[in-house]
């Protein structure tokens, strides 16, 4: 369970605080996928931060039970003079591991990531894309309750996007997901529940067709808090009354 007691988060800037959340309660549901939607900007990766436990907020309490893994995707983290092999031993030292299972965690990351000789080279020889093969092959090895997945199966070449997702879906068998995707198609497939974060509110829909559609009307209106929850049939009225009228035959009145 993650709950959030009257969490504010906001970081200073020249023309003042700029607030990702605003007095925000709220408890993630067990046992349960979610996808979180917003704009860029809108603090996603803040969000994935506060609940990994990377951030802490600048108000409010954040309670956890579970355990819960880094944010899959995000390429930074590692030691760039250290080798690929140095950083997982290191990360399985920190997570307990013993010599045992962090020799079949180095073998496994070794394996998925398909990166060869360079496992054994210092990580800022790495390309971006190198580095996000190694720091998903490392999460795939390693068990967590909750896991934060920030666009992660995009990386790589067709035939290895294709072992991500496959080992994606085993890992979402295992455990709970929060994933942030701007492909709103990917979402609706592999989320069970929704949570929309806009204009430092943030709400949780447990219809995911609910969600995106709310989503999509807030964001296309640029609508600003308080903002209200449409049920589905209504948010469809509004969302193709947007249509562009008609236009007008020359000469016409």
């Amino acid at each position: 369970m993650i709950e959030f007691q009257n969490v504010t988060k906001y970081y200073p800037t020249r023309a003042g605080r700029h607030y990702i959340l605003k007095d925000v309660s709220f408890t993630l549901p067990p046992l349960t996928n979610i996808g979180l939607l917003g704009r860029n900007g809108a603090g996603k990766s803040t969000m994935m931060r506060l609940i990994g436990g990377a951030e802490n907020p600048s108000a409010g309490k954040i309670i956890k039970d579970c355990s819960v893994s880094w944010p899959l995707g995000l390429v930074g983290g590692f030691q760039g003079s250290m080798t690929g092999v140095e950083n997982v031993k290191f990360i399985c030292k920190i997570y307990g591991l013993d010599i045992a299972q962090t020799r079949d965690v180095v073998e496994y990351v070794s394996e998925f990531s398909e990166i060869g000789k360079f496992m054994d080279m210092p990580v800022k020889t790495y390309s971006s894309g190198m580095r996000a093969r190694v720091t998903f092959g490392l999460s795939m090895a390693m068990y967590f309750d909750l896991y934060l997945v920030d666009e992660l199966t995009a990386v790589g070449d067709p035939q290895f996007r294709a072992k991500a997702e496959k080992a994606f879906d085993e890992l979402r068998a295992r455990s709970t997901i929060i994933f942030v995707s701007h492909n709103l198609a990917t979402v609706a497939k592999v989320c069970d529940t929704i949570a929309v974060l806009h204009q430092g509110e943030f709400q949780l829909f447990e219809d995911v067709q609910e969600g995106i559609e709310n989503y999509t009307y807030w964001t296309q209106n640029n609508l600003e808090p308080p903002l209200k929850r449409y049920p589905k049939e209504v948010v469809k009225k509004k969302n193709s009354s947007k249509k562009a009228p008609a236009k007008k035959a020359p000469g016409g009145t």
